[in-house]
């Protein structure tokens, strides 16, 4: 052997060499063999178009929860005062009355641009309205029993109250899986 290829050792007061590091495996976004990686898309900015579509969508469930409003107190009291029923019972009926006039509008009004009438829809509909009038019943007898609302004026605010509180729980589910949002009629559109 030759001096030149015999492997020099460090002098004692040097550090030992160390081996290079190891290549980093490619990133999967640079491998050939298994393509990009994918890449979750941000959810889009709240942008004018979306306000003014969410703007729109509340106005129209606020027309057709409102004249669901009227018909509700209409019925509820017309039953409670005018035929002498008992104020649940009223209360129930007249949520059920409003209930079914309330889909009409919403399918063929609030959300007509939605997915198409479907029988999961339509059960959908009335599983979360069944839900709605349990929330509402429970709300007005809370009120109407437990906080003494009982009289003609009492009766009419509790009622009321037990429907605003019970719309928000409505106007979610409604928005979210009933009528649902379509993405694809989105993009025909643009």
């Amino acid at each position: 052997m030759s001096p030149s290829t015999l492997p020099t050792l460090p002098a004692p007061h040097e550090a030992p060499q160390t081996a290079p590091p190891a290549p980093r495996p490619p990133d999967s976004a640079s491998d050939p063999a298994t393509g990009p990686a994918p890449v979750s898309a941000p959810s889009p900015p709240l942008t004018v178009a979306r306000l003014r579509r969410l703007f729109l969508e509340l106005v129209k469930f606020g027309v057709v929860g409102g004249s669901g409003v009227a018909v509700n107190l209409v019925v509820f009291n017309l039953l409670l005062h005018g035929m002498s029923s008992g104020p649940m019972t009223a209360t129930v009926l007249a949520s059920c009355v409003a209930m079914g006039t309330n889909y009409l509008g919403f399918r063929f009004f609030a959300y007509r641009d939605r997915a198409s009438r479907t029988k999961r829809q339509i059960a959908l509909f009335f599983a979360f309205s069944g839900i709605g009038v349990a929330m509402e019943s429970l709300l007005f007898y809370g009120a109407y029993h437990g906080a003494g609302m009982s009289g003609p004026l009492g009766s009419n605010i509790a009622k009321a109250l037990s429907i605003v509180l019970a719309s928000a729980f409505r106007f979610l589910v409604y928005r979210t899986w009933v009528f649902q949002h379509d993405a694809r009629h989105d993009a025909r559109r643009h």
